[in-house]
């Protein structure tokens, strides 16, 4: 009984997400736990240190990315999208390693994708591992507010065995490890990044709006930045933190409340869900949990596919990009 009190207690010191509250983790300043990615002076540093903005232009987006690489951990940011006229427009708040691996990297995406106007913005949320690029394991959803409008808090908690996405503090989706999976599941140490840039070809209605500068520059503000994991090596890639630090990334599951506001989001707000796309996957794939009033939702949302084939993309379509403007701006 004492070794299991003294588990609980580890893991809720260095996790406080776990069993308390996630507002208590502390936030960095930028400076402290980000570096510009690209952009020149399309970043912007506030003066608190604290807060970042981001936009996107006809001559270029930009985008920041974290000093260290993790290895497990809790990973945060407060963020404010454009308003207006938003298609083509997106947002990206997500982890990889594809700089270091770029034939087999790993991806745990939040995307936002911009609107016309009248039309709000939308999440998607996305996973890959190893490269497993041909493989989408897409969900997308609406918003119970207009992120538009203020701060709202996105978050990921990834383990060795379950991937969790918050939304202010309430667990929209949760991907459990399976044996199936093999190396699909992202296993290898990740850097944290944010972007904006132009996705005119696919973001909204497949690419059917695209961009327009008139309304530029689309501004994303970003603020209260948790780093909270196991930090890597970039040289022999092997963790810094102790065994203890360790422990805590074992996970503990949705508690029940949490299981419940969970339940209520999808119910309200989940648009599209691979597991339930039918014309990409006759059989679900292995981690999938088919809930039969999820997928009557779904077939009342879209009837024709459950309907039509969603396009995926890669960064590593941005990433080529990015390199491109760092080049011509050399």
């Amino acid at each position: 009984m004492v070794n299991f009190l003294l588990e609980i207690f580890i893991l809720c010191s260095v996790f406080v997400f776990v069993c308390g509250s996630l507002e208590k983790l502390a936030t960095l300043p930028f400076d402290e736990g980000y570096s510009q990615l690209f952009g020149d002076d399309n970043l912007m540093v506030l003066e608190d240190g604290k807060s970042v903005h981001i936009s996107l232009d006809e001559r270029t987006g930009a985008g920041f990315v974290s000093q260290d690489l993790y290895l497990h951990g809790f990973f945060s940011a407060s963020i404010k999208l454009p308003a207006d006229y938003t298609a083509g427009v997106v947002v990206a708040f997500y982890m990889s390693n594809g700089d270091m691996f770029e034939k087999n990297h790993d991806e745990i995406d939040f995307e936002f994708l911009g609107n016309i106007r009248a039309k709000n913005w939308r999440i998607q949320t996305n996973i890959y591992g190893n490269g497993s690029t041909n493989v989408g394991r897409e969900e997308r959803y609406g918003l119970w507010f207009d992120p538009t409008e203020d701060f709202h808090t996105y978050s990921i908690l990834w383990t060795d065995s379950q991937i969790i996405f918050y939304v202010d503090n309430v667990p929209i989706r949760e991907i459990k490890k399976t044996q199936a999976m093999g190396g699909d599941f992202p296993s290898k140490p990740m850097s944290l990044y944010a972007t904006i840039w132009d996705g005119s070809s696919w973001a909204t209605n497949g690419g059917k709006y695209k961009v327009n500068y008139k309304y530029a520059p689309y501004v994303a503000k970003f603020s209260d930045f948790v780093l909270h994991g196991c930090t890597v090596d970039p040289i022999e890639l092997s963790p810094k933190c102790d065994t203890a630090t360790n422990s805590a990334f074992v996970p503990t599951g949705v508690s029940l409340d949490q299981r419940r506001k969970m339940e209520s989001f999808r119910k309200k707000y989940l648009q599209y869900s691979y597991c339930y796309d039918r014309t990409r996957y006759k059989v679900p794939l292995s981690e999938c949990v088919i809930g039969p009033k999820e997928a009557d939702q779904l077939r009342g949302f879209d009837p024709v596919t459950f309907g039509g084939v969603l396009r995926h993309h890669s960064k590593r379509h941005h990433q080529r990009q990015s390199r491109r403007e760092d080049a011509s701006s050399k």
